[in-house]
């Protein structure tokens, strides 16, 4: 069973000193390998955001994807700033994937024609920037350096469980003979623990498919504040003279997609978590679940140059 312990403490919404714009993991800073993680901060930015008071996609926000309410024109304009930003004057073609969840995993032998149905992409292109979007869900970027593949995952709880990201390492060894020794990988800004409370269905899937699923899991069931401030408002004529409190089981998806590194092979040091709870820091990152699915798309971005 999961853990009964306390969930540990939020962090605060607005980070102290600069805030960067796009965010960047060192375990990926080889030479020929460019890569970033963006925010709701146009590059270039230097202020600390104001806290949100009310959630929601704003016209200044940096949105990366095609959504309700925000015009096509400024995400092809934020896209571009986005691709100078992290690659430079390049030339540049960024690949995307019309993200459905599954552990469907692309390898790219030439440029697509066309957006890619699936969640995972593979290359050892020049000039190919490999994207996932993200409002919650956890991008992993991936690449070798020896022998200059780079991969780009989405990983919601969905593909998680399906192993994408540990069939992904495979992937990679088996279409470009790549040792999971080299491989370095970042796991950009997504929903913590902190904040990802998940139902009995999505508890079972995960009991199901790994030995070590408890690990991932947080317990608590003392978590109402209405209880916590007024205890006695829930006194009953019950054993042991409490009314019984409904449990909250929160999900770990960075744990669990660095387990799934460590177990394809991977070195600990050379994986890198970056950015931010998603949910906590809507100022700076995107939440599809805080913001009630008013809310834009980061991008998470990985290309070999020329």
């Amino acid at each position: 069973m999961p853990v009964k312990a306390k969930l540990p403490a939020k962090r605060k919404r607005v980070s102290k000193g600069k805030v960067e714009a796009v965010l960047r993991a060192d375990v990926l800073s080889a030479q020929d390998i460019v890569h970033g993680f963006s925010t709701r901060l146009k590059p270039g930015a230097k202020a600390n955001p104001k806290p949100r008071l009310v959630p929601g996609l704003r016209p200044d926000d940096f949105n990366l994807g095609f959504v309700d309410g925000y015009p096509r024109e400024a995400v092809e304009r934020n896209r571009a700033a986005f691709i100078r930003e992290v690659g430079g004057r390049g030339p540049w073609t960024l690949v995307q994937m019309k993200q459905v969840h599954s552990d469907i995993i692309h390898v790219l032998h030439e440029v697509p024609e066309h957006a890619l149905n699936g969640d995972g992409i593979v290359t050892n292109i020049p000039g190919l920037l490999l994207a996932a979007k993200t409002a919650d869900c956890t991008p992993v970027l991936i690449a070798d350096p020896k022998r200059r593949v780079v991969a780009a995952f989405h990983a919601g709880w969905r593909g998680t469980v399906k192993r994408i990201v540990e069939k992904g390492v495979g992937v990679m060894r088996r279409d470009f003979g790549c040792d999971p020794a080299d491989l370095r990988a970042a796991i950009g800004p997504c929903i913590r623990a902190c904040c990802y409370e998940i139902g009995d269905e999505v508890h079972e899937k995960f009991r199901s498919q790994f030995a070590y699923a408890d690990e991932l899991f947080v317990e608590n069931f003392d978590v109402d504040p209405v209880y916590q401030k007024y205890p006695n408002l829930f006194l009953t004529a019950r054993a042991p003279g409490h009314a019984e409190i409904s449990r909250q089981i929160h999900l770990d998806l960075v744990a669990a997609n660095r387990r799934q590194l460590l177990d394809a092979g991977l070195k600990e040091r050379n994986i890198e978590v970056v950015g931010d709870c998603t949910a906590c820091h809507t100022a700076t990152l995107f939440s599809h679940r805080k913001e009630r699915g008013n809310t834009g798309r980061l991008m998470a971005v990985i290309g070999l140059k020329s």
